[in-house]
Formats: C-alpha cells, structure tokens, sequence
C-alpha cells in the first residue's frame, strides 16, 4: 500500500465516524428518552483498617 492510500483509508474512517457522530447528533430526539433517573443507592461500607504495626520479614 502506498502511503496516498493509507492517507484515503484513514480519511475515509475519519468521515465515516465524524458523520456517524453527526447523524445520531441531528436525529437524537431527547423527547423519546425517558423522564426517569436512576438513583443507584450503595451500601455504607468501611473499608478495614490496616494493623497499627506490622513487622517486616527478613530477606
């Protein structure tokens, strides 16, 4: 491959998802999305302490 056709190829890539991106852009209706949120309600856990001294082992 030459180095004109990567060139096309990765321009061809480019526009194919700056377009994509466009057109779910222009056609995105936020009035068919719903109203609802999610709340996501996660328990209150404490992570355990760590020991207040801890011995090094010998090499």
């Amino acid at each position: 491959m030459t180095n004109f056709q990567v060139l096309l190829l990765i321009a061809a890539f480019l526009m194919l998802t700056i377009g994509s991106f466009v057109w779910y852009i222009a056609t995105w209706d936020s009035r068919k999305a719903g109203t609802d949120t999610s709340v996501i309600i996660l328990p209150n856990k404490r992570a355990p302490e760590a020991p207040a001294f801890q011995e090094r082992a010998a090499l």
